[in-house]
Protein backbone atom coordinates (compact mmCIF):
# COMPACT_ATOMS: atom_id res chain seq x y z
CA UNK A 1 0.00 0.00 0.00
CA UNK A 2 2.08 3.05 -0.99
CA UNK A 3 2.40 5.60 1.64
CA UNK A 4 -0.04 8.90 2.55
CA UNK A 5 1.19 12.09 1.16
CA UNK A 6 1.43 14.57 4.26
CA UNK A 7 -0.52 17.75 4.03
CA UNK A 8 1.36 20.32 3.77
CA UNK A 9 1.32 22.31 6.98
CA UNK A 10 2.83 19.35 8.49
CA UNK A 11 5.70 19.24 6.37
CA UNK A 12 6.59 22.99 6.84
CA UNK A 13 6.70 21.62 10.49
CA UNK A 14 9.90 19.20 9.96
CA UNK A 15 12.93 19.85 10.81
CA UNK A 16 15.79 20.97 8.64
CA UNK A 17 18.05 18.47 6.64
CA UNK A 18 21.14 17.82 7.68
CA UNK A 19 22.33 20.26 5.05
CA UNK A 20 20.13 23.15 6.87
CA UNK A 21 17.56 23.41 4.49
CA UNK A 22 13.59 23.24 4.96
CA UNK A 23 12.35 21.07 2.12
CA UNK A 24 9.33 21.60 0.26
CA UNK A 25 7.54 20.67 -3.18
CA UNK A 26 9.29 23.31 -4.52
CA UNK A 27 12.98 22.70 -3.50
CA UNK A 28 12.32 18.86 -4.03
CA UNK A 29 11.13 19.59 -8.02
CA UNK A 30 13.92 21.81 -8.54
CA UNK A 31 16.64 19.56 -7.57
CA UNK A 32 14.70 16.66 -9.54
CA UNK A 33 15.13 19.16 -12.57
CA UNK A 34 18.91 19.40 -11.45
CA UNK A 35 19.56 15.71 -11.36
CA UNK A 36 17.28 14.79 -14.66
CA UNK A 37 19.79 17.14 -16.19
CA UNK A 38 22.90 15.77 -15.03
CA UNK A 39 21.71 12.12 -15.06
CA UNK A 40 19.03 11.36 -17.21
CA UNK A 41 16.05 9.77 -16.13
CA UNK A 42 17.68 6.73 -15.08
CA UNK A 43 19.86 8.43 -12.19
CA UNK A 44 16.70 9.68 -11.23
CA UNK A 45 16.14 7.67 -7.79
CA UNK A 46 14.27 8.41 -4.08
CA UNK A 47 18.03 7.30 -2.83
CA UNK A 48 19.68 9.92 -4.97
CA UNK A 49 17.35 12.49 -5.26
CA UNK A 50 17.41 12.30 -1.33
CA UNK A 51 21.34 12.43 -1.19
CA UNK A 52 21.40 15.58 -2.96
CA UNK A 53 18.88 17.04 -1.16
CA UNK A 54 20.87 15.87 2.57
CA UNK A 55 17.31 14.06 3.40
CA UNK A 56 16.35 10.59 3.99
CA UNK A 57 15.05 9.09 0.54
CA UNK A 58 11.48 8.15 2.49
CA UNK A 59 11.20 11.79 2.73
CA UNK A 60 10.36 12.10 -0.81
CA UNK A 61 7.02 10.24 0.30
CA UNK A 62 5.85 12.82 2.52
CA UNK A 63 5.17 15.13 -0.11
CA UNK A 64 4.53 12.88 -3.07
CA UNK A 65 2.98 9.35 -3.97
CA UNK A 66 6.15 7.96 -5.01
CA UNK A 67 8.47 8.57 -8.36
CA UNK A 68 5.32 8.79 -10.16
CA UNK A 69 3.95 11.41 -7.92
CA UNK A 70 7.01 13.17 -8.80
CA UNK A 71 7.06 13.29 -12.11
CA UNK A 72 3.38 14.54 -12.33
CA UNK A 73 5.15 17.55 -10.23
CA UNK A 74 7.79 17.76 -12.74
CA UNK A 75 5.40 18.19 -15.89
CA UNK A 76 3.31 20.39 -13.76
CA UNK A 77 6.06 22.57 -13.01
CA UNK A 78 7.24 22.77 -16.83
CA UNK A 79 4.01 23.95 -17.58
CA UNK A 80 3.75 26.60 -14.94
CA UNK A 81 7.10 28.18 -15.89
CA UNK A 82 5.57 28.14 -19.67
CA UNK A 83 2.33 30.31 -18.25
CA UNK A 84 4.54 32.23 -16.44
CA UNK A 85 6.53 33.65 -19.38
CA UNK A 86 3.57 34.20 -21.32
CA UNK A 87 1.43 37.95 -21.71
CA UNK A 88 -1.84 37.84 -23.00
CA UNK A 89 -2.46 40.57 -25.47
CA UNK A 90 -6.49 39.92 -26.50
CA UNK A 91 -5.89 38.67 -29.73
CA UNK A 92 -6.62 34.63 -30.14
CA UNK A 93 -4.69 33.74 -32.56
CA UNK A 94 -1.08 35.68 -31.07
CA UNK A 95 -1.89 34.53 -27.18
CA UNK A 96 -2.24 30.62 -28.64
CA UNK A 97 0.85 31.26 -30.94
CA UNK A 98 2.99 33.19 -27.90
CA UNK A 99 1.71 30.31 -25.34
CA UNK A 100 2.55 27.15 -27.23
CA UNK A 101 5.97 28.72 -28.19
CA UNK A 102 6.29 29.42 -24.90
CA UNK A 103 5.48 25.76 -23.78
CA UNK A 104 7.67 24.24 -26.35
CA UNK A 105 10.50 26.73 -24.80
CA UNK A 106 9.91 25.31 -21.37
CA UNK A 107 9.47 21.63 -22.33
CA UNK A 108 13.38 22.32 -23.87
CA UNK A 109 15.22 24.20 -21.58
CA UNK A 110 14.91 21.15 -19.57
CA UNK A 111 15.03 18.15 -22.29
CA UNK A 112 15.53 15.14 -19.87
CA UNK A 113 12.66 16.07 -18.43
CA UNK A 114 10.52 17.00 -21.29
CA UNK A 115 11.40 13.11 -22.58
CA UNK A 116 10.17 12.11 -19.09
CA UNK A 117 7.05 13.93 -18.85
CA UNK A 118 5.90 15.26 -22.08
CA UNK A 119 3.02 12.11 -22.22
CA UNK A 120 1.65 12.83 -19.02
CA UNK A 121 -1.25 13.83 -17.86
CA UNK A 122 -0.70 15.41 -14.19
CA UNK A 123 -3.98 17.12 -13.31
CA UNK A 124 -2.10 19.17 -11.21
CA UNK A 125 -2.79 23.09 -10.86
CA UNK A 126 -0.71 24.75 -12.88
CA UNK A 127 -1.13 22.08 -15.99
CA UNK A 128 -5.21 22.59 -15.48
CA UNK A 129 -4.55 26.38 -15.17
CA UNK A 130 -2.84 26.12 -18.64
CA UNK A 131 -5.65 24.10 -20.38
CA UNK A 132 -8.52 26.39 -18.65
CA UNK A 133 -6.37 29.15 -20.85
CA UNK A 134 -6.41 27.86 -23.71
CA UNK A 135 -10.07 27.24 -23.73
CA UNK A 136 -10.64 30.21 -22.63
CA UNK A 137 -8.84 32.32 -25.35
CA UNK A 138 -10.60 29.64 -27.97
CA UNK A 139 -13.95 30.39 -26.58
CA UNK A 140 -13.48 33.55 -26.12
CA UNK A 141 -12.67 33.57 -29.77
CA UNK A 142 -16.12 32.57 -30.76
CA UNK A 143 -15.53 29.00 -31.11
CA UNK A 144 -18.35 26.67 -30.46
CA UNK A 145 -17.80 23.98 -27.35
CA UNK A 146 -16.45 21.27 -29.45
CA UNK A 147 -14.83 23.06 -31.74
CA UNK A 148 -12.75 24.72 -28.51
CA UNK A 149 -12.01 21.22 -27.54
CA UNK A 150 -10.88 19.64 -31.38
CA UNK A 151 -8.39 22.92 -31.07
CA UNK A 152 -7.20 22.43 -27.57
CA UNK A 153 -6.81 18.82 -28.33
CA UNK A 154 -4.55 19.36 -31.47
CA UNK A 155 -3.23 22.43 -29.80
CA UNK A 156 -1.83 20.86 -26.97
CA UNK A 157 -0.45 17.37 -28.53
CA UNK A 158 0.87 19.43 -30.86
CA UNK A 159 3.68 21.39 -28.59
CA UNK A 160 4.16 18.27 -26.96
CA UNK A 161 4.82 15.91 -29.41
CA UNK A 162 7.35 18.49 -30.73
CA UNK A 163 8.74 19.33 -27.35
CA UNK A 164 9.10 15.60 -26.96
CA UNK A 165 10.52 14.96 -30.56
CA UNK A 166 13.17 18.10 -30.35
CA UNK A 167 14.23 17.48 -26.56
CA UNK A 168 15.05 14.06 -27.75
CA UNK A 169 17.84 15.57 -29.91
CA UNK A 170 18.97 17.76 -27.09
CA UNK A 171 19.66 15.27 -24.68
CA UNK A 172 21.98 13.00 -26.53
CA UNK A 173 25.28 13.31 -26.13
CA UNK A 174 26.66 16.53 -28.08
CA UNK A 175 29.26 14.77 -30.47
CA UNK A 176 26.24 12.41 -31.41
CA UNK A 177 23.75 15.73 -32.29
CA UNK A 178 26.12 16.88 -34.14
CA UNK A 179 27.05 13.90 -36.03
CA UNK A 180 23.32 13.80 -36.83
CA UNK A 181 23.15 17.14 -37.81
CA UNK A 182 26.36 17.20 -40.26
CA UNK A 183 24.58 14.47 -41.62
CA UNK A 184 22.67 16.88 -44.26
CA UNK A 185 25.84 18.15 -45.57
CA UNK A 186 28.51 15.16 -45.27
CA UNK A 187 25.80 12.44 -46.72
CA UNK A 188 22.85 14.27 -48.18
CA UNK A 189 24.33 16.89 -50.05
CA UNK A 190 26.45 14.40 -51.57
CA UNK A 191 23.99 12.29 -53.09
CA UNK A 192 24.49 12.40 -57.32
CA UNK A 193 21.46 13.75 -58.69
CA UNK A 194 21.51 10.66 -61.15
CA UNK A 195 20.17 8.43 -59.06
CA UNK A 196 18.62 11.17 -55.95
CA UNK A 197 17.61 13.86 -58.50
CA UNK A 198 14.95 15.44 -55.53
CA UNK A 199 17.37 15.75 -52.64
CA UNK A 200 20.39 16.83 -54.94
CA UNK A 201 18.40 19.58 -56.10
CA UNK A 202 17.32 20.74 -52.66
CA UNK A 203 20.30 19.59 -50.57
CA UNK A 204 20.96 23.27 -49.73
CA UNK A 205 17.80 24.12 -48.44
CA UNK A 206 17.68 20.95 -46.45
CA UNK A 207 20.53 21.54 -44.73
CA UNK A 208 19.88 25.39 -43.47
CA UNK A 209 16.31 23.86 -42.64
CA UNK A 210 16.57 20.16 -41.21
CA UNK A 211 18.65 20.84 -37.97
CA UNK A 212 15.51 23.45 -36.99
CA UNK A 213 12.46 22.51 -35.01
CA UNK A 214 9.69 22.77 -37.51
CA UNK A 215 7.27 23.51 -34.68
CA UNK A 216 6.20 27.08 -35.84
CA UNK A 217 5.62 26.06 -39.12
CA UNK A 218 3.43 23.69 -38.27
CA UNK A 219 1.58 25.57 -35.07
CA UNK A 220 0.57 28.33 -37.90
CA UNK A 221 -0.67 25.84 -40.09
CA UNK A 222 -3.02 24.19 -37.15
CA UNK A 223 -3.59 28.19 -36.44
CA UNK A 224 -4.49 29.09 -40.18
CA UNK A 225 -6.71 25.80 -39.63
CA UNK A 226 -8.17 26.95 -36.84
CA UNK A 227 -8.99 30.41 -37.81
CA UNK A 228 -10.53 29.27 -41.28
CA UNK A 229 -12.97 26.96 -39.08
CA UNK A 230 -13.72 30.33 -37.39
CA UNK A 231 -14.17 32.01 -39.90
CA UNK A 232 -16.74 30.09 -42.04
CA UNK A 233 -18.84 28.88 -38.89
CA UNK A 234 -19.34 33.20 -38.39
CA UNK A 235 -20.18 33.08 -42.17
CA UNK A 236 -22.74 30.65 -41.51
CA UNK A 237 -24.57 32.29 -38.61
CA UNK A 238 -24.40 35.40 -41.12
CA UNK A 239 -25.78 33.87 -43.66
CA UNK A 240 -22.77 35.69 -45.87
CA UNK A 241 -20.19 33.59 -47.92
Amino acid sequence: MPKKVVAEAERRRRRPTRQGTVLSEKLIVQTALRMLREHGSAGLTARRLGAALGADPSTLYRYFAGLDGLTRAIGEELMGRALDSWTATGHWRADLRSLGLAIHASYLAHPQAALLTASRVTGRPREIEVDETILGILRGAGFGDAESVGVYHAFIDLALAFASLDAGALAIKDEVREADEDMWTSTYARLPSETHPHIAATSHLLADRMNHSAYPVVLDTLLNRAEAQLTAARNDATGTE
